[in-house]
């Protein structure tokens, strides 16, 4: 008789949860993935992938300006909120099948229920009442969005997640938070006509962007009609006749709105998981405390992805469960590297990242060359389109070495992934300017930026 029911039990079927299920079940284990709400995950269901959709749809408002100055007219154009909510659900309930599909074909068991572990290597089903046993446990349960509990009013306010699912467009909004979720959502909101209000804690949105790409964003959010009230918080959510909220800000300030958004931070799904009972430590702020291979203090259990507070992206947590994989089923050691990882805000402008930032470059002691430009692409000359790029090198003075690379506008997320490969690579400035010029692109800037706005005088030999 075998000592464990299963060599591998996953917990959450979402992107890195199943990623390991089955690549881990295609190794010869016997795998089961327990999920207690729908195969997918927040990535496919309530994340990334209906967000961008939304963002794509938001995306028509300022085409259909931008053709005027091309010669068209658009005089017949007409949004439909449950249209597109509608047709974004069906969606995302396709991929979810995919998943379920995948997961079948690889011979993984999926169990729908709530897992609560009782010991370091068995878990209980809360609605079947029965135990099953594995070898390894593999906690993959995410996150969930966060309230301010304490703030009077506060369940009168949405999450993201609700936001998906709205009967209607509401003619106005305030967005509680400064950072991806608040700033793509007031995008989204902003362009489908919504009046649209970010109220922010922070001296200014995006906290721990580069500071010139901070300057920019808002800037731009500010030219276009969305108002940015920065150190404030919300105090308190009123009802008011007819569905609208009162909202009082920290600052005194009254506003008053047809909803109220929460986009103030993430926590993860580790409440009433069993981790204590299974002597696993987390963090301050409930994360599963891992190793630079996925283990938690106990030995038998393992996390990836958002319930580790890492880096709380989808593609880290796919990474992080191959590198699982490697390891425990193929005896590779595999450690997923959390440096250079690239990330994209799909707010307005948009904005990519990769690297150091020019404050965490200096903080760590460099000596830096820093290029920076800001133009206004080709398309918007035309279009009569304001918006403009801004696009910034961070260098190493002593060894040339491109840090960092933060670009704000059009297209800036496809761009970012790109250079990504040159930032991981190690690559000098003089390489970037040895790579001949993509004309006419926006993408050709990055290699034609000659001189430095700043430099610092080089370390030391």
């Amino acid at each position: 008789m075998p000592q464990y029911d299963y060599d591998l039990i996953v917990i959450g079927a979402g992107s890195g949860g199943v990623r390991a299920a089955r690549l881990a079940s295609k190794s010869g284990a016997k795998v089961a993935i327990i999920e207690q709400v729908q195969v997918g995950g927040t990535c496919v269901l309530r994340g990334c992938v209906p967000k961008k959709f939304l963002v794509y749809a938001s995306e028509y408002s300022q085409a259909f300006r931008d053709a005027k100055g091309f010669g068209w007219t658009v005089d017949w154009a007409r949004f439909d909120w449950p249209t597109l909510r509608d047709t974004v659900q069906t969606e995302v309930n396709r991929l979810s099948g995919i998943y379920i599909k995948n997961l079948d074909a690889a011979g993984v068991r999926i169990i729908e229920d709530r897992a609560v572990l009782t010991d370091a290597h068995t878990i209980r089903l809360t609605r079947e009442g029965r135990y099953l046993s594995a070898e390894r446990i593999l906690v993959a349960t995410g996150g969930h969005t966060y309230r301010p509990e304490e703030t009077p009013g506060q369940e009168l306010g949405i999450t993201s997640t609700d936001a998906f699912l709205l009967d209607e467009l509401p003619a106005s909004i305030v967005i509680a938070g400064g950072g991806f979720i608040a700033l793509e959502f007031a995008n989204i909101f902003a362009n489908l006509g919504v009046e649209t209000t970010i109220v922010y804690r922070g001296e200014r949105l995006l906290r721990g962007f580069d500071h010139d790409v901070r300057m920019h964003v808002q800037a731009d959010y500010e030219r276009s009609g969305v108002k940015v009230i920065c150190g404030s918080t919300i105090s308190e959510i009123a009802a008011l006749s007819g569905n609208r909220k009162l909202v009082t800000l920290s600052n005194t300030m009254r506003l008053e709105a047809d909803q109220v958004m929460w986009a103030v931070g993430r926590t993860p799904n580790t409440h009433g998981l069993g981790l204590e009972a299974a002597g696993v430590k987390l963090s301050e702020r409930g994360a599963v405390i891992v190793d630079e291979y996925s283990r938690s203090s106990t030995p038998s259990i393992w996390a990836v992805g958002d319930v580790t507070d890492r880096i709380n992206l989808t593609p880290v947590a796919i990474r992080e469960a191959v590198a699982f994989v490697e390891t425990e089923f193929h005896q590779r050691p595999t450690k997923f590297e959390h440096k250079d990882v690239a990330s994209a805000v799909f707010s307005s402008p948009p904005v990519g990242a990769v690297g150091l930032s020019e404050q965490d470059a200096r903080m760590k002691g460099h000596k830096l060359k820093i290029f920076r430009t800001v133009f206004r692409p080709m398309k918007n000359i035309l279009a009569g389109n304001e918006q403009r790029v801004m696009m910034k090198l961070v260098v190493d003075a002593k060894t040339d070495c491109v840090l960092g690379v933060h670009i704000a506008g059009v297209d800036a997320p496809e761009m970012i992934q790109l250079a990504a490969i040159a930032v991981k690579a190690g690559l000098t400035k003089a390489q970037w300017d040895m790579t001949c010029a993509v004309h006419p692109t926006a993408a050709e800037e990055l290699v034609l930026m000659g001189e430095p706005v700043s430099h610092d005088n080089e370390a030391p030999a």
